[in-house]
């Protein structure tokens, strides 16, 4: 990919380019809990978003994007926002980097990625940790804080793309540790190292193939149901509440935003089950929770799919020591701690059972903890 890149960036501008990456994530375990104050536990992959960046000297941004070919040139002021969506990701982490007091000048990218799209592993994250991180080792001397550069790729989510997301995504692209999950407390933002190097797993994303969009999208009336029953409670987030709480005010809350709470504080109580199995070496600790969470994703917080809840049941079928939903929902892959001695088969039943029921196989993906943002 850097040959790729360089060369792209060559033909189209005249400036030195400088190579910038940063990775797509899975969480193993804590979904739709970090916008709740709650715990999550990700990691990047060894899948990315790389760029091939230099400074122009004007006051314009000239990008493209190999993967969709496709141009966009804009200015950095408010009013120069692209209509294209994936340049509304650059714009966006330039704007929030200059609102935040940073220097951002004129420069050319070329980027491209394997990072699957649709996928619930945060190519946009990727994109935006990429691009946050270049722009602070370009002109600003690397003094914006990591946290920070995280939290510049979450406004622009929000500010300009138009989700409403948690923390969680870029934290993981730019927090990344090769050999490391991260438990991050999305309230206190302090996080911990637990090395994750299985001997005797791999780490198997099989994606549906099910496309997710989720701009104007159910995720974020999750959000808002939980929020209503935080309120309720008398809490500033779930993150305080538990279930005795939760079953006291059941009758001040409707069914549909009972289900929804009771799904997150269950899963703030699995994430840190399995931290604890996971320094016990117990996986299937580990894999019982993963089961749990999908099954709360998919009858309590409704954000699974038939396609999905397939992929699932096929994975428990093959003796898979865990499986569940992962990323917001809607669409996308499931995430499977496989036993080595059992990967070949469950990925040939997963692809002919799946072949045989929706007319496609699902892509499946090995993935190995890696590195998250960084110059290359």
């Amino acid at each position: 990919m850097k040959e790729k890149l360089l060369s792209e960036f060559s033909k189209r501008f005249q400036s030195e380019a400088v190579l910038y990456a940063s990775a797509g994530r899975i969480n193993l375990i804590g979904e739709h809990t970090d916008y709740n104050g709650g715990f999550v536990f990700p990691g990047a992959i060894d899948k990315c978003i790389m760029a091939a960046i230099g400074q122009n000297g004007t006051d314009k941004v000239r990008v493209y994007s190999i993967d969709i070919d496709d141009y966009a040139e804009f200015g950095l002021e408010e009013a120069d926002a692209p209509s294209a969506q994936w340049a509304r990701y650059i714009f966006g982490v330039c704007r929030e980097t200059i609102k935040r007091g940073g220097v951002v000048k004129g420069f050319d990218a070329v980027f491209a990625g394997n990072v699957p799209l649709g996928a619930g592993l945060s190519s946009s994250a990727a994109l935006e940790s990429c691009f946050a991180f270049a722009m602070n080792d370009m002109f600003n001397d690397n003094k914006i804080d990591k946290f920070e550069l995280a939290r510049i790729g979450q406004s622009t989510e929000h500010n300009y793309c138009g989700v409403n997301c948690g923390i969680m995504d870029q934290f993981a692209s730019v927090f990344g540790k090769k050999d490391c999950l991260m438990r991050l407390d999305c309230r206190s933002m302090e996080f911990e190292y637990f090395p994750f190097n299985p001997q005797g797993y791999t780490l198997v994303l099989v994606d549906s193939k099910v496309k997710h969009e989720l701009v104007d999208s159910p995720y974020n009336k999750r959000r808002e149901s939980c929020e209503r029953v935080a309120k309720t409670l008398g809490v500033e987030t779930l993150r305080d509440a538990d279930m005795a709480m939760l079953d006291a005010a059941k009758d001040k809350v409707s069914e549909e935003d009972y289900n929804r709470a009771k799904y997150v504080i269950e899963e703030k109580d699995r994430v840190l089950a399995v931290c604890d199995a996971l320094k016990r070496g117990d996986y299937d600790t580990v894999g019982e929770c993963m089961y749990a969470t999908h099954r709360g994703m998919s009858e309590l917080y409704e954000v699974s799919c038939e396609e999905l809840d397939f992929l699932n049941d096929i994975a428990r079928k093959c003796g898979v020591t865990g499986s569940r939903i992962m990323g917001g929902g809607f669409g996308g892959c499931t995430i499977n701690l496989v036993k080595n001695e059992l990967h070949d088969e469950f990925i040939a039943t997963a692809k002919k059972e799946f072949a045989a029921k929706y007319g496609h196989e699902p892509m499946v993906y090995d993935v190995i903890i890696s590195d998250g943002a960084h110059k290359c």
